[in-house]
């Protein structure tokens, strides 16, 4: 019974720590792109990157959250797709 208390502490902290790297590495590569790209070329776009950034990690947590928030979807349409053959 501890144990897999312990288990369930420990995936939903791995989780939580996926979601956030998974959100903010793109943010922080758009940003560091812009500021490169300001710096260097005299581009001021970092505003359009930095919501391009916060599009991809959204999608990503998007992803991820629901891979593993509703697991039985992929089953039940295996099972779907079973039954029509």
């Amino acid at each position: 019974m501890v144990i897999k208390k312990r288990n369930d502490i420990m995936r939903s902290l791995s989780m939580v720590t996926q979601l956030g790297i998974s959100m903010l590495a793109p943010l922080i590569l758009c940003v560091c792109v812009g500021l490169w790209l300001d710096d260097t070329f005299g581009w001021s776009s970092t505003a359009v990157l930095v919501v391009l950034g916060i599009m991809a990690g959204a999608r990503n947590t998007w992803l991820l959250a629901s891979e593993v928030g509703m697991p039985h979807r992929k089953n039940r349409r295996h099972k779907n797709e079973d039954k029509d053959q």
